[in-house]
């Protein structure tokens, strides 16, 4: 039965009461085809009011969808915005001379990356593990952020448990470990780079998975070919969490292999002077 009170369908109400109408005018023979036509266009007319939103599939169902009151420039100079300033601020303390003495430029650019990465992993998908479930609706700053993120992929939209579950590690143990490997190499402890390789590691595990799991969905979450959406959202802006973090991997590897091969020169010594 449809009701008048239910905005969404008064289309399809006027529809129906023609439609008896001019059953009634041309003769009982056509009832027939009557309820047909009419189940039909409820159908087309629910599924055309579904569509409310600007993410794919098209016909993916968000019913809590708010849209934003934010446009993109404003939400994409916040992010890199406060990226810059974490980013720049690490490079003016990392140039100080300590007493271990001032650190390379490479090693500055990677305690600045692990900076960046504490604040994005910390606060913004620390936001979304917290409130994935009221992001669709809710007009905070950080969830129309990640409303505006899921044109590109709206497995963020829609709390895809995939998603929730790798973010939720994400932000709650790449986020702490991140600022820990920036104090960590700012002190020169001698952990920092068993730090480096452990962070680096969970980031592209969780980055090839990102990626394989929605090409095993054929791309279906985002519009394919988009040079927003697709290419700079999806691709670019995740492809750094393999580009860096493998070459961080590369790194602590050679760091720690060099550090392994000189405390066994060192223990060989020893046990000739014995």
């Amino acid at each position: 039965m449809i009701r008048d009170e239910e905005p969404i369908n008064e289309p399809v109400d006027r529809m129906c009461r023609y439609l008896y109408a001019y059953d009634r005018l041309i003769g009982p023979c056509n009832h027939n085809w009557t309820p047909i036509l009419i189940a039909s266009l409820i159908m087309d007319t629910s599924s055309a009011a579904g569509v409310l939103h600007p993410y794919w599939p098209r016909d993916l169902l968000i019913p809590t969808y708010v849209a934003n009151d934010r446009s993109m420039s404003e939400i994409l100079v916040f992010l890199f915005s406060v990226s810059g300033v974490f980013l720049l601020m690490t490079w003016l303390i990392t140039g100080r001379r300590g007493a271990t003495g001032r650190l390379g430029t490479w090693r500055r650019l990677a305690v600045c990356w692990f900076a960046v990465c504490g604040f994005i992993h910390g606060v913004i998908e620390g936001w979304f593990s917290l409130y994935y479930d009221i992001i669709p609706g809710d007009q905070s700053f950080l969830s129309q952020l990640w409303k505006e993120y899921s044109k590109g992929d709206s497995r963020y939209v829609i709390a895809d448990n995939f998603t929730v579950c790798m973010e939720t590690v994400t932000a709650w143990l790449w986020g702490p470990f991140s600022f820990w490997a920036v104090f960590a190499f700012l002190t020169n402890k001698p952990y920092r780079f068993v730090l480096q390789l452990i962070i680096s590691l969970g980031q592209l595990y969780g980055a090839v998975l990102y990626f394989f799991t929605e090409h095993r969905d054929g791309y279906a979450h985002s519009e394919l070919g988009h040079p927003i959406y697709f290419w700079f959202y999806f691709v670019f802006m995740n492809v750094l969490w393999i580009v860096i973090p493998l070459t961080l991997i590369v790194d602590a590897w050679r760091q720690m292999s060099t550090a392994q091969a000189h405390a066994d020169i060192t223990k060989s010594h020893k046990s000739k002077r014995n």
